[in-house]
């Protein structure tokens, strides 16, 4: 079910708020078991097909995670680390890979293509996190309930954000409706969630109108105006923002009302002035996970400058293919690769750039760059980028106002976490944030439901 739906905001969540305050009160002992049974419940909403991978998934990690600390042989925790990535490449991977060996003259291999559970890059990689830091000695083991909550918690568990064991276990044992700001963080958790709604039905979804028509012309081989270029490139830039920034507010605000504090995502990444600078306000999580189990693992910056730029090539390589199984997306990792390695060279050099422009020549590369990411083909992304170099006719119809409005709300002011935070409690703000949540749901009953662009991947 999406956060986005009747079925979720009016049905699953009321019931499991009902039922966890109750275990809260009445039987504390109850209240992990609880959520692991509700954050089950979510995900099998989608297909049940698909549960049971994430129960054998949970199971076999952990009864690895209870094996690791005493393996003196050295070969658990590669195999273990093997067994999750060819899950993963089975999965989501496998027909890519397929395409890509017929390119080999004599080879023709039958595309196999696997029906992606929703989540599984997310849950792999929290237990590839835990199990590295179990192997390092960096983390304590823990019972399967606390596991099973910690890898399936259902706000994070199809898009993240990525959460490290650290930032979370310590949270499952408090009793959070026992703590003096309790009403406070429901209060603040309630704002968040309507945010992340809001920015989504009222600013995501309706740029995937001026969006998605023109990559699909692009994608059936018409040609693409000037217009339509760039209208569907800036449409795009803010509908992705928008979508997945939402989707992260929606998570912290519901993890809040189960007591639990999730890591921020965001911090307006459209001001960022380098791309540095872009991939510590962007999906922040990611980004980090990237730098500490792979940028470091590939020699980091400490083996001198050749190998700081091939580990930035690489990993971002890396993430662009996690991102989606297609070139478009290697090309689009590879090129941020290329950007950052070109920023660790300009800096060593001791280069220096005006904020200004700094930001024109960020904000220009992010922008074209989401090209790649969008388009299902090079050539797709070849008709786009004739259209925004002047390549093409000029077109008309540009349609500027919800583009201008969203790109507005996204670069100025405050991220959703810090305004939320900031604002003091008060009955005119419950009465406007309620007032705002019957709005969302009016939208919501109105227009069709979208899914979120990041459970794809």
């Amino acid at each position: 079910m999406l956060f986005n739906s009747f079925v979720f905001l009016l049905a699953f969540l009321p019931v499991a708020l009902v039922l966890h305050a109750a275990a809260e009160r009445y039987r504390p002992q109850w209240r992990l078991p609880l959520l692991v049974g509700l954050s089950f419940v979510f995900y099998a909403w989608w297909d049940w097909r698909f549960l049971p991978l994430l129960l054998v998934s949970i199971g076999v990690n952990w009864l690895v995670a209870r094996v690791l600390p005493r393996d003196r042989s050295g070969w658990l925790f590669p195999a273990a680390l093997a067994g999750n990535l060819a899950v993963l490449g089975a999965f989501k991977y496998l027909g890519f890979l397929t395409d890509l060996a017929d390119l080999i003259p004599g080879i023709d291999l039958p595309r196999i293509d696997l029906a992606l559970p929703l989540g599984i890059s997310f849950f792999t990689f929290h237990h590839i996190m835990y199990l590295t830091d179990l192997r390092a000695g960096r983390a304590p083991s823990y019972g399967l309930t606390r596991y099973a909550l910690y890898i399936a918690f259902f706000p994070q568990v199809l898009a993240g954000p990525l959460v490290r064991w650290s930032e979370i276990m310590h949270q499952f044992d408090e009793r959070p409706y026992a703590r003096p700001d309790a009403a406070e963080r429901i209060g603040r958790g309630l704002m968040l969630l309507t945010v992340g709604l809001a920015k989504k039905v009222f600013l995501g979804d309706p740029l995937s109108v001026y969006v998605n028509p023109v990559f699909q012309a692009a994608a059936a081989g018409k040609v693409v105006t000037v217009a339509e270029a760039w209208q569907a490139t800036l449409g795009f830039t803010f509908q992705i923002y928008f979508d997945f920034s939402g989707y992260t507010d929606m998570a912290l605000g519901l993890a809040l009302l189960f007591g639990i504090v999730l890591p921020q995502n965001f911090d307006v990444p459209y001001r960022a002035t380098s791309l540095r600078d872009f991939w510590r306000r962007w999906h922040m999580t990611l980004s980090r996970f990237l730098r500490d189990y792979l940028y470091i693992a590939f020699g980091g910056n400490r083996r001198g400058l050749a190998v700081q730029i091939g580990a930035l090539f690489a990993t971002m390589t890396l993430g662009g293919l996690w991102h989606g199984a297609g070139l478009t997306f290697v090309a689009w990792g590879a090129a941020h690769g290329i950007g950052l390695g070109a920023g660790v060279l300009w800096r060593r050099a001791g280069g220096r750039m005006p904020h200004l422009l700094g930001w024109t020549l960020t904000a220009g590369f992010v922008i074209l760059t989401w090209v790649l990411f969008r388009a299902t083909s090079f050539e797709a992304a070849l008709a786009i980028y004739k259209g925004l170099f002047g390549l093409a006719p000029t077109g008309s119809g540009f349609k500027w106002r919800t583009i201008l409005i969203a790109a507005a709300v996204a670069m100025i002011g405050p991220t959703a976490w810090a305004a939320v935070h900031r604002l003091p409690p008060n009955r005119w703000l419950a009465a406007g944030f309620a007032l705002l949540f019957v709005v969302v749901l009016l939208k919501i009953g109105d227009d069709a439901n979208y899914e979120f662009i990041y459970f794809q991947f």
